[in-house]
């Protein structure tokens, strides 16, 4: 395989720097890093595309029943004839691995900041989708869309402020909105997660993005034919 092919070294690094490559082939991927220079400067360009996201995301520490499973496990590999692990060595533990998960955590950040390309990065341009219509679902919480688009304007993320519930035979999907012309899709995306979108030609001109309410596979006609769900105006 020629990774040095520019759309496939992109569409891994995409991948890989969203987390949807797990796996073995995640591993491949970092195994094939140090020797492919195209694979990194895809990964640093979507490092440096995805980075602000993290600064909006709050940190939340997992559960206290999840570390006492964790160490649960582990006691459950210890010889069976041993006697229990007393209370306090179980809150050692607990302080052991929760200070490894923050060393953990440390480390993931500075290998992305390692990645992003040395010197003044263009800032992303961030879109905020309000909510025009009732949501899917019946719920009648204000939902918004929030939409980081690259500083060069070749690559876009959305995600959910709060996951949307959508009927099983419905799909939500992009568009950018032009100044004059019909709207242009930008694909589906996810309702309660992040998408990488990677249309840039398709941003060219936009004023706005909008997301429809649409069948499974999309709009069948190229153009919105369900209700607009969320809007919001773009400058780029």
């Amino acid at each position: 395989m020629d990774y040095g092919r520019p759309l496939l070294a992109d569409r891994l690094a995409a991948a890989y720097a969203a987390g949807t490559l797990r796996g073995g082939a995640r591993r491949r991927f970092e195994a094939l890093l140090p020797a492919h220079a195209a694979l990194r400067d895809a990964t640093r360009a979507w490092e440096a595309r995805l980075m602000p996201l993290t600064a909006a995301i709050e940190p939340e520490p997992p559960p206290a029943h999840v570390w006492t499973r964790i160490i649960a496990s582990i006691d459950g590999r210890a010889d069976a004839g041993s006697a229990r692990t007393p209370r306090a060595s179980i809150s050692a533990r607990l302080g052991f691995w929760r200070a490894l998960a923050g060393v953990a955590s440390i480390a993931a950040v500075a290998l992305a900041v390692l990645l992003v390309t040395p010197g003044p990065a263009t800032p992303p341009i961030v879109v905020v989708l309000t909510s025009t219509a009732a949501v899917p679902g019946g719920s009648t919480a204000p939902a918004t869309f929030v939409a980081s688009i690259s500083g060069d304007g070749r690559s876009m993320v959305t995600r959910p402020v709060i996951p949307i519930a959508v009927q099983a035979d419905r799909a939500l999907e992009l568009w950018a909105l032009p100044s004059q012309g019909a709207p242009r899709s930008l694909g589906l995306i996810s309702p309660n997660g992040a998408t990488v979108i990677g249309r840039g030609a398709a941003l060219k001109g936009a004023t706005g993005l909008a997301v429809s309410l649409e069948p499974p596979g999309g709009s069948p006609t190229g153009a919105p034919t369900g209700p607009v769900l969320y809007s919001g105006k773009l400058d780029l």
